[in-house]
């Protein structure tokens, strides 16, 4: 009998090796992305206070174009660097969450690196 994938829990297990590793701070705060058919999001997350510092989503009602797309990835990557900008945060740490660097991913940070965040 063949063995089925379990993606979501592999995808999981990739999420906790990485954050084992990887914790945002006040200084250097962590960029993570979720993904979804649809949509994509980003949020700064500063771990040490355990708290949100800015998101950004394709499902803004400022959002025109398509989340599930690459071009729509790239917007949503400006739009949290000129949140993060206006809060005084330049340099973060990039946490793909278990995901592939390619594709959708990689276009939000092209987008977080044009709009001026260092990682």
């Amino acid at each position: 009998m063949v063995k089925q994938i379990n993606r979501k829990a592999a995808r999981a297990k990739r999420q906790i090796r990485v954050r084992s590793k990887i914790s945002g701070t006040a200084e250097c705060p962590r960029l993570n992305v979720f993904r979804s058919a649809k949509n994509i999001y980003a949020q700064i997350i500063d771990d040490t206070a355990g708290v949100t510092l800015c998101a950004a989503s394709s499902k803004e009602k400022g959002f025109d174009g398509n989340g599930g797309n690459k071009e729509g990835a790239f917007k949503v990557g400006k739009m949290i660097a000129e949140k993060a900008a206006a809060k005084g945060i330049k340099d973060v740490v990039f946490d793909r969450a278990g995901y592939l660097y390619h594709g959708r991913v990689a276009e939000l940070a092209n987008g977080a690196r044009e709009g001026g965040l260092n990682f």
